[in-house]
Parts: structure tokens; sequence; C-alpha cells
């Protein structure tokens, strides 16, 4: 089979790493890339991907679009792991990309199941790329990829995960904590991609990717049977959610440079998508047509919920987010 050209976006952020690390396990079906902006092409974390063997392709999104085409000559794939705030830079990427030949594109999408159109202001700033890639007739596969690991533990009284967690973790139960969300492991995103991007079945369509299905009542459950501690729940109202998402909402409107507004909005709207509304399942993927990767690659085994548990309790997990970006700084 003749390789594929990936070119990736965003290769030294944490999905856009983990993406990298599953390309460049399978050498014998891609050649990889990274696309970095001028200024970025210095620093240490690019030098690194030049370590790695990752040729460097130089480009400003935002800049002349007959620059970024030339600069996506020859690219098969390209994927995007753009930050959240910056959505629809991928605007005119798409464009560059299809008057470059581009086969595939795929769009930072990799948040949770959530439906267009009102619910989180993230998922509707990707819609806008998405219908746009549509309008160009370009090419794509969206892949969505339900809540990491990682960021998905409890806080015990001990405070034995801290160490892992890249903002101090709580004991928020939210909506009575029943709703089932689906889990995956950060590092399986990449293994993920890898085998999406070179299967013909998910060609301009939806994927959701992702390892369990638990509700917050059964992930306080399993980490209290695995560490052997009680934690105190904090139960946060259906109620209290929706006047939080509309709070901060609402500060966004009024002051949409309010970081600290932008990074509550989202959070209140993944609370309300996954527990008050319940979007994030498989059965609610399936509805908005999404193909599901545990039916697509039935014998790959991501990491279990339960697998990273034990890797926490261990003390052998890794924090993502070693420098906090922009975002979490204010959480």
């Amino acid at each position: 089979m003749t390789k594929q050209t990936v070119l990736l976006l965003g290769a030294t952020g944490e999905t856009g790493r983990s993406i990298l690390d599953g390309l460049l396990a399978d050498p014998n079906s891609f050649h990889v890339e990274a696309l970095v902006r001028p200024s970025s092409a210095e620093k240490p974390e690019v030098k690194r991907l030049g370590e790695r063997g990752v040729k460097i392709r130089v480009a400003d999104i935002d800049g002349a679009l007959d620059d970024l085409v030339a600069a996506l000559a020859g690219v098969d794939v390209l994927i995007s792991a753009i930050d959240a705030t910056r959505q629809l830079a991928q605007l005119q990427l798409a464009t560059a990309a299809k008057q470059a030949g581009v086969q595939r594109f795929v769009p930072c999408a990799f948040i949770t199941i959530a439906p267009p159109g009102g619910v989180m202001a993230l998922r509707d700033s990707k819609e806008q790329v998405y219908q746009h890639i549509r309008k160009l007739y370009l090419p794509y596969t969206i892949i969505d990829v339900g809540y990491w690991h990682q960021i998905s533990i409890p806080a015990l009284p001990s405070g034995r995960g801290d160490y892992a967690a890249p903002v101090k973790p709580t004991a928020d139960i939210h909506a009575g904590g029943t709703a089932p969300t689906m889990l995956g492991d950060l590092r399986d995103i990449g293994r993920y991609v890898a085998l999406i991007i070179k299967d013909a079945r998910t060609l301009n369509k939806y994927v959701a990717a992702y390892s369990d299905v638990l509700s917050e009542n059964e992930i306080f459950a399993l980490v209290e049977e695995m560490s052997g501690e009680t934690i105190a729940r904090n139960y946060v109202s259906a109620d209290d959610i929706v006047a939080a998402r509309a709070r901060f909402a609402a500060l966004v409107d009024s002051e949409p440079q309010n970081m600290y507004a932008r990074t509550m909005g989202f959070i209140t709207e993944y609370n309300y998508s996954k527990y008050v509304r319940g979007d994030n399942t498989p059965a609610y993927a399936a509805y908005l047509g999404y193909l599901d990767v545990q039916e697509l690659y039935p014998d790959v085994r991501p990491r279990s919920f339960r697998a990273f548990v034990a890797e926490l309790l261990d003390g052998k997990a890794e924090k993502p987010y070693k420098v906090l970006p922009r975002l979490l700084q204010f959480v």
C-alpha cells in the first residue's frame, strides 16, 4: 500500500501529541509531517518533532491563501488539532486544502457527542467549519472522542490522584450522577485516528471513538472500590447547572475577551450536555449518524477506565497539560 502523506496541525498540543504518536507507530502507512506557524518554528518542542523524523512545514494559516495552498502541496490527509479558541481559523485552512487537492481533511472535532445548535458553543464553532467543508465538497472525517479518563477522576480524600490532574479535581456529582457518558483515554485518540484515516468506510462520516460508558455514580464507586477510600460527594443539581450555563453565556456575550467567562462557559456547557441532556452516549451518537469504533475495529482493545485508575493509584499516570493553556489557567 502506498504511504499517505499526513500533515498534522497542533502536533505539540495534548490531542495533537496523541495523534502524532499514533501515526508514527505505523510507519508503513504514513509519512508524517507537522504544520507550524512561523513564530513557532524555532521553539524547542517543534525542534523535538524534527528529532523524531517529522518534517516541518511552516505556514501562517491566517496569512495569504495562495501561500497556504502552496504549503499544503502533496498532502493526502490534513489533520487539525488546533486550540479550542481558534476553531474558525480552520475556514481558510479548509479552503486551502480543497485548492491543494487534499484527499481527506480531519478538522478539530475531538470532543464529546453533542448536537449543533445552541447546546455547546464549542460544538457550534466547530459546526461552522464542518458546514464550510461540505460547501467546498472537500472529503472529510469528523472524529469525536468522549471525555478523557485523565480528567474524569474525582478527588480522593488522600489526594493520591492529584499529581496527575491538570487542575485540582473535585467530588462534584452532577444532576444525580445517573447519566451515562462515553469515556476514552487521551493516549488512544491517536491509535484510533491512525486506523480511521486509512479506512474507506469513514470517508465523509462522523466517528465516535471511546472505551467505556459510565455514569458519575459508577465512576465514583469504581474509584472508591479500587482506592479503598470513601469520597464525600458534592451534589450539583440540574437546575444549578442550567443556571451556571446561562450566567456564563451572558457574561461571554457582554465580555467576549473575558477568558475566565469563556473557560467556565465551556465547562458548564459540557456539564449541561453530558449530565442534564445526556448527549454523550453511543445511542445518541448512532442517532446523529456516527460510526462506532468498537464496531469498526472490534479487535482493538482501548485502555479501559479501570486500567487507567489502576495506573493512577500506582503513581504511574502522566499528567496532561504540564504547561496549562490559557483556558485552564482560570479553572
